[in-house]
């Protein structure tokens, strides 16, 4: 028994251990993500810099003397020594021609780049710029009630009592709450995307202030401005006497910052105040919705108190009566004067009388008879603070009677209240609100008022035990943070509550989402984003977007079809470490599924959003599936293409192959592994979206019971296809984009070697819609007719397969689904595709398309095109007569949801167990 008591107790110490040593990691992971996060920051700066010189006049002029000087040094932009140009055009002139030579001298020259303004591409419309537009408050209502604080937190008394306080007031009602420094704007705007309400407190306008406002309108949000002191106008800020204990610099920058502090309040044009007197003097310079939420007794300062109670000695061990005043800083010294001449006054004739002063205060001269009875404590912490407060048998609060002060709290009786330490005040504004004299305090304008007050208490043990237990009982009904959150606050922020549904919740998480849709595996992501929120089910998306799109590395949330989109500051040129795992992106969802609270998530491509987001979803315990799409999830090439361009037909990967297709960074390799499949076990269910797909991913070590076949849908047509013109060309469409893997080289020298001139091909430039184009024909040297277009969206794909007789699909690589082949086969048109892979499955050969070898030759594809060009007239009324058995999105989603659902029931059924 003992020896089994024994283990099992270094079984609980190492599982401690094991529990510490997790959580270091974690920190450390957060650290780097924060030095990532910075780095983020930085890159995105110095881009706008250089795209700003880029565009400017000074850059042009540049590279015109650039062009210039290397053109005289006999040398060109590309690299090259204009001899060797020379030669080379030589050589494409007596190749292929006249007409050919005048189309690539020119472009390689880079002539146009220098001299001639580039014009913008007509193919290329205009995004709409989603990330500008406002928000609709109902999908903010979709997320978890928060409010965030904006706050200067640099004065700690301040921040304590109205940031602290009013985080936990808020919470009390049911809010989230976060609280960013205003001199993090990136965290700032990151933390707006998810709230109901924001707060900006004591923060001046700036520049980067105005950003912030910005961004708060574009998601519907009214800013409050909110401070406990009149620093926001500068004619009452004069009469504060306490500004001539300042040097001349400080005074001009503490006046200066109240009309910046007013600008801010102006333009939030909502204000919260501390007090009555600070809310009417907001009201007067023009503020129409003024609230009061007043300083309160948080949880730690209540219980400090109690624990300072707790110890405090029944009865004094010396007579002396000690009188404590709070200083804090060297500004208080008009202040002191309002109590100086009464205090002087009563210690002369109470000698028992000493004064205690904690912080910075000069004393006037009178006060040089009484030096042995007087004491000077360095300033402490709040606990420290308040422990030598209660120490005290009096305190004391002296305001000189401006506007100024009228406008402050009541916080140092409230402290005195909760410590049972008598307190006399100055009769300010708050400090009327709640003292009575002789009741649970004493107000003291004058020198004989106050000395009366100091002489009554010195010489009453019972006056002071009966004052302090009236303020005690008094303060706790009234002031605590419990109380004020549903008295006040609760009078602003409402108690939120969230519409109950019984809608399923879905989070999905692609890397590209409308109106950056890029890809057949984003097209998937959209429909079925779009299908389920038909259904009964909500439906929430996280994505990325250009960093250009936003000043700072934040995320930026925007609406579609009433849907949340959150999407992250994403650059395009990240390693592949960066892509597997994003400490920043992951932060940011984390965020959004708190806000979000989905029931289940479903991740579609995520390379470059990174693992962090599964690692996540276990952490809070909430269930996700993966969809396979590519070959990402087991190969460092996403597609599994070497760097020749030809397809790797492993079907059980071997590192130290790979490790020979990727001779640099390949230490990696092993951990990738890894953490890719652990990220894939802990997953509730994989999706393959076709049979070929799975069957790779069962070769590599994953169970058949873990994986299910949930075939990728496509869009029907909307109308009826076009007639064919009779007689006309042979047209051809492309839409793989620009590169090896989809097979665009292998059109090209296939349509070099085609003797047929009666032919058109379109070419689908999709980076046109990530606001670039990517490819070029000038140096094609072809007999038909090539033309470019975007790619196509729901409202022109019918355009574009109506326009072509067949779909060009020679991917060079086995392809997981593959859209456009069924979107091509549901409209009648005729597709070439590569094979093996799941892009020719709805393929018969001879019946519906041609199949063609993935061999990397462009002879294969040759010969498909001239036999084609042979049966011209079969695409006369061509219908494809097995279009019936493809599946569609409507019905992928249906099945999506039935398995969504079974997932999430299970998972809540094993929670509550």
């Amino acid at each position: 028994m003992t020896e089994n008591t024994t283990k099992i107790e270094e079984l609980s110490e190492r599982l401690k251990q094991a529990e510490a040593l997790l959580e270091s990691y974690r920190n450390t992971s957060a650290l780097h993500g924060m030095r990532v996060e910075a780095s983020a920051y930085e890159v995105n700066r110095l881009r706008n810099l250089l795209w700003t010189w880029e565009r400017s006049g000074f850059s042009k002029l540049g590279r015109i003397i650039r062009g210039i000087w290397l053109l005289l040094h006999g040398e060109l932009r590309n690299g090259l020594t204009l001899r060797e140009y020379i030669k080379r055009a030589k050589t494409v002139y007596k190749r292929d021609g006249f007409y050919t030579f005048i189309l690539r001298v020119p472009k390689e020259l880079n002539i146009s780049k220098i001299f001639i303004k580039t014009k913008k591409n007509k193919l290329n419309p205009p995004l709409l710029d989603v990330y500008k537009l406002p928000i609709k408050p109902s999908s903010t209502r979709k997320l978890h009630p928060k409010v965030v604080i904006i706050a200067d937190i640099m004065l700690p008394q301040c921040a304590k009592y109205r940031v602290w306080q009013k985080k936990e007031e808020l919470e009390i009602l049911g809010w989230s709450v976060e609280v960013i420094d205003w001199y993090d704007p990136q965290s700032a705007i990151s933390a707006l995307q998810t709230a109901w309400e924001v707060i900006l407190y004591r923060v001046t306008l700036s520049e980067t202030i105005k950003v912030i406002l910005e961004e708060a309108r574009r998601l519907r949000l009214s800013p409050w401005w909110e401070v406990d002191d009149l620093i926001f106008d500068a004619s009452l800020y004069r009469q504060n006497s306490n500004l001539h204990s300042l040097s001349k610099s400080e005074r001009s920058h503490l006046l200066n910052n109240a009309g910046l502090y007013a600008e801010c309040l102006q333009l939030c044009d909502r204000g919260i105040a501390s007090t009555s007197a600070l809310a009417n003097i907001m009201k007067q310079i023009g503020i129409s919705e003024v609230c009061v939420i007043e300083n309160g007794l948080d949880s730690k300062t209540l219980q400090i108190g109690e624990n300072i109670l707790s110890r405090k000695q029944k009865q004094k061990k010396c007579n002396d009566i000690i009188i404590a005043y709070g200083s804090g800083t060297r500004t208080h010294d008009h202040d002191f004067l309002e109590c100086s001449s009464g205090l002087l006054l009563a210690m002369k004739e109470e000698p028992r009388l000493k004064l205690r002063i904690i912080g910075e205060l000069t004393l006037t001269k009178e006060f040089d008879t009484l030096t042995e009875r007087v004491e000077y404590l360095e300033g402490r912490d709040y606990a420290g603070y308040m422990e030598l407060l209660a120490d005290a048998d009096i305190t004391i609060a002296p305001l000189e009677p401006t506007v100024f002060n009228d406008a402050k709290s009541n916080i140092k009786f409230l402290e005195a209240a909760i410590l049972k330490v008598p307190a006399i005040c100055s009769p300010r504004d708050a400090f009327k609100t709640i003292i009575r004299n002789g009741h649970n305090g004493y107000l003291a304008e004058n020198a004989m008022e106050w000395k009366e007050a100091f002489l009554k208490l010195a010489r009453n043990p019972q006056l002071r035990q009966l004052i302090t237990a009236n303020a005690h009982a008094e303060v706790l009904s009234y002031y605590t943070t419990d109380i004020i959150a549903h008295t006040q606050v609760a009078k602003i922020f409402k108690y939120p509550s969230l519409q109950k549904s019984n809608k399923l919740k879905v989070l999905a998480a692609n890397i590209f989402f409308s109106p950056y849709s890029f890809g057949g595996a984003t097209l998937v992501a959209e429909e079925i984003a779009k299908n389920l929120s038909d259904r009964n089910t909500e439906v929430a998306i996280f994505t990325s977007h250009p960093p250009e799109k936003t000043k700072y590395s934040a995320p930026l949330r925007y609406n579609e079809n009433d849907n949340n989109i959150m999407s992250s500051s994403l650059s395009p040129h990240i390693d592949s470490v960066s892509a597997l795992d994003n400490p920043l992106v992951k932060s940011q969802f984390v965020d959004f599924v708190k806000a979000f609270q989905p029931d289940i998530v479903h991740f579609h491509s995520i390379q470059g959003l990174g693992i962090g987001m599964l690692q996540a979803c276990v952490e809070l315990n909430i269930p996700y599936v993966i969809t396979l799409h590519d070959a990402w999830w087991l190969c460092e090439r996403q597609f599994m293409v070497k760097p020749n361009g030809k397809y790797c037909f492993q079907k059980n990967i071997d590192l130290n192959i790979c490790r020979g297709c990727c001779p640099i960074g390949t230490k990696h390799l092993e951990m990738r592994r890894e953490i890719l499949k652990s990220a894939l076990n802990a997953a509730a269910l994989l999706l393959s979206p076709s049979e070929s797909h799975k069957q790779l991913y069962l070769a590599n070590g994953f169970s058949e019971e873990k994986i299910y076949i949930n075939k990728n849908g496509f869009s029907w047509p909307t109308q009826p296809r076009r007639q064919r013109p009779v007689g006309s060309k042979l047209r051809f469409g492309f839409v793989g984009g620009n590169g090896a893997i989809k097979g665009l080289p292998l059109i090209r020298e296939a349509f070099e070697a085609l003797k047929y001139d009666d032919w058109e091909l379109i070419l689908i430039d999709n980076t046109l819609n990530l606001g670039y184009s990517s490819m070029t024909i000038a140096d094609w040297n072809v007999k038909g007719k090539i033309s470019f277009q975007p790619a196509y969206t729901n409202t022109t794909r019918d355009d574009f397969f109506n326009d072509i007789d067949i779909l060009l699909f020679p991917s060079q690589w086995m392809e997981s689904y593959g859209l456009t082949v069924r979107e091509a086969l549901a409209r009648d048109v005729w597709v070439i595709s590569t094979s093996p892979g799941a892009q020719a499955d709805d393929i018969m050969d001879g019946v519906n398309g041609t199949l063609i070898p993935i061999d990397g030759r462009s002879q294969s594809l040759l010969a498909a095109l001239n036999t084609l060009f042979k049966k011209k007239s079969m695409f006369e009324n061509y219908v494809n007569p097995l279009k019936s058995t493809l599946t569609n999105f409507e019905t992928q989603t249906k099945e999506l949801e039935y398995l969504f659902r079974g997932i999430v029931k299970r998972h809540n059924r094993n929670k509550n167990i």
